[in-house]
């Protein structure tokens, strides 16, 4: 392979160097800002010799090249385009600059929540093995000590992500946000503090205590926001607005002082006051009208997500899905919306794997088969952008799949006990029900298989 023509013609089909804002790259693809995109010949970039597949998320042109080759394509590609090397992050801030308002709200969203999804799964995984054991031993399966410390201590630290989840948002969006990190954390321990009283134990307790406010004005239940994940987003975003402001006019000998007691106190304040009751309210409406709609008869709410989903990741906004899971964990005990997500996932991976065994080009076949593993383990951006919605017959494959695994999913009323995994590796959080979940997952992947091995047909090579 000749990395520099690739380059080469890479940058003559995004429109040269004249349209390009700024150009990274990752472990597989080339991550690109392009000025005009009127200006790309994307369907042009994917058949240049090297490229696995071009597709556009985030405001980047996302170009797949794979493994090794990605950064000897890249080192050719800044020298032709006269540009310096870029980070992720500096590509990713101006890829933002060109995005509207909504998708940056989406893209921040993503940003506050793939850092702390590797605890969310650790917790979530272990909290479905222990459903597990506990069924097991419940109904005589399985003869283990269920009083030793080994089986105790998972018992502990299988929730432990969830207990203290606000802590956990809270001093991610800090740092998203540009304000402490660690003043963050301290607003996310307010919002569980001993002295409030457990948000879990509202509905069988009832509110134990009140607090009047602004001078009498209202009262305020004295209750925590543990599992909460809205009104801790908009907490931190105020202490950002208020550090900042507050780091301007403090003089530089009170600011260490200032700063942070006049922040902390502000903001917690208002949180308790203002913030936590009313996002609270916003946060169970959004909840409770997702579950409406997968609580519709015959399952036909989660049959349109279902099919819906991969459009959604095409676009960028499966992002605020985090939101979705994690509150209804808090709310419902499991999440119904990632069995629905991971059906549309598979699905994807089933049309590609389609694809493979129906083409004859080499090519196709080389980029179609890893992409429909790597979809089959939860990562469906290599099957959806580099076959699928290339191809489009095989997307619409796999968004009816999504459709009809989604459809028993809901039927059979299958939930996880954590979120951040999906595919084969999502039975980890379904341990609880397992032959419901690889009956969804069989049902997704074999329906989005056969039609797309029906619809797909090899076009004409150019």
């Amino acid at each position: 392979m000749d990395y520099r023509k690739t380059a080469e013609q890479i940058l003559e089909k995004i429109g040269g160097k004249e349209n390009l804002v700024s150009a990274a790259h990752c472990a597989t693809r080339l991550r690109l800002v392009i000025a005009d995109n009127t200006k790309c010949d994307k369907k042009a970039i994917e058949n240049v010799d090297g490229v696995k597949g071009a597709f556009e998320a985030s405001g980047q042109l996302q170009i797949i090249l794979g493994t090794g080759v990605v950064n000897k394509v890249y080192d050719e590609f800044i020298v032709m385009a006269g540009v310096g090397e870029s980070s992720k992050e500096e590509v990713k801030q101006a890829a933002a600059a060109k995005q509207n308002f909504f998708m940056r709200g989406i893209k921040t969203l993503g940003d506050i929540f793939v850092p702390i999804i590797p605890a969310i799964v650790a917790s979530g995984f272990l909290m479905g093995i222990m459903e597990a054991m506990n069924f097991m031993v419940n109904n005589n399966f399985l003869s283990i000590n269920t009083g030793s410390s080994v089986y105790q201590f998972a018992v502990l630290f299988s929730n432990v992500a969830y207990v203290f989840l606000p802590i956990l948002i809270a001093f991610s969006a800090a740092r998203v946000f540009g304000a402490n990190p660690f003043l963050g954390a301290v607003i996310g321990m307010i919002m569980i503090h001993p002295n409030l009283q457990n948000a879990w134990t509202v509905a069988a307790e009832g509110v134990h205590t009140t607090q009047s406010v602004f001078f009498g004005l209202y009262s305020v239940d004295m209750v925590g926001y543990q599992g909460h994940v809205i009104p801790v987003i908009i907490a931190v975003f105020v202490l950002s607005v208020i550090e900042k402001r507050l780091h301007k006019i403090v003089p530089a000998m009170l600011d260490l002082f200032v700063t942070p007691l006049v922040s902390v106190f502000v903001t917690g304040y208002l949180t308790l006051a203002v913030i936590g009751p009313v996002f609270v309210f916003v946060e169970n409406s959004l909840l409770d009208g997702v579950q409406w709609l997968i609580a519709l008869p015959l399952g036909i709410g989660s049959f349109v997500m279902g099919g819906a989903y991969a459009t959604t990741v095409v676009s960028g906004i499966h992002h605020m899905y985090t939101v979705i899971d994690l509150g209804q964990i808090a709310k419902y005990g499991f999440t119904y919306w990632l069995p629905l997500a991971s059906a549309a996932n598979v699905a994807q991976g089933g049309a590609a794997l389609a694809v493979a065994f129906k083409t004859k080009s080499g090519r196709i076949k080389s980029l179609a088969l890893p992409s429909a593993l790597s979809a089959f383990m939860g990562i469906t951006e290599p099957a959806i952008f580099g076959v699928n919605l290339r191809f489009l017959k095989p997307f619409i494959a796999g968004s009816i799949g999504g459709a009809c695994g989604a459809l028993y999913a809901s039927i059979v009323h299958l939930g996880a006990t954590g979120t951040g995994v999906t595919g084969i590796f999502g039975i980890l959080l379904h341990l609880h029900r397992p032959l419901q979940y690889v009956i969804a997952m069989a049902i997704a992947a074999g329906v989005a298989f056969v039609l797309s091995f029906i619809m797909y047909k090899d076009q004409p090579e150019e």
